[in-house]
């Protein structure tokens, strides 16, 4: 589910590594440096399946992270999860999809698509002031040479993530 409150314990995605990490970088900090921003999932933090250097801050981006969540990343910005009631109603379409017969990923990706997920998620980061301090927060990181991570559940190689659409957020920013 994109960012669900309650997920799968960590493991159950197979993927092999960072998946929509685009390496992006932004202008150099006032040292002369600029940090990267990558983004990857949990399951993949725990078991290795992604390379990101030891100097790179892990940050979650879910709204209410379990225990073994908190224990895999550096920090969590819940202000830039997704809405409670846009998780809602996701899930239920979600849900209702399944029912149907569609496979997990897609009554996922369908009902991403019904919902309006990407546009209502640009909405809430545009619209919320703690979404809107926390993007300034983290852009100011990166202008000043550190390398994040934005972490969540989903493992994007067959499901679609806040955490993609909040990376290139964060890339159009520094590139503005």
């Amino acid at each position: 589910m994109a960012d669900a409150d309650e997920h799968e314990p960590a493991g159950t995605d197979e993927s092999d590594g960072v998946t929509g990490s685009d390496g992006v970088t932004g202008s150099d900090g006032a040292d002369g440096t600029s940090g990267s921003l990558d983004d990857t999932y949990v399951a993949a933090i725990q078991h290795e399946l992604v390379d990101l250097p030891s100097e790179t801050t892990r940050v979650g981006v879910v709204r209410k992270p379990t225990r073994w969540f908190h224990g895999a990343v550096d920090e969590n910005r819940p202000e830039l999860g997704p809405p409670a009631d846009l998780l809602e109603t996701f899930r239920q379409r979600e849900e209702d999809f399944k029912m149907q017969g569609l496979c997990e990923e897609g009554a996922h990706n369908a009902a991403w698509d019904e919902v309006g997920f990407e546009d209502a998620y640009r909405a809430h980061l545009e619209g919320s002031e703690g979404a809107q301090a926390a993007l300034e927060e983290l852009e100011s990181r990166l202008e000043d040479g550190e390398s994040l991570a934005l972490v969540c559940y989903e493992n994007t190689e067959k499901k679609r993530c806040h955490r993609t659409i909040l990376r290139d957020v964060l890339s159009d920013r520094r590139s503005s």
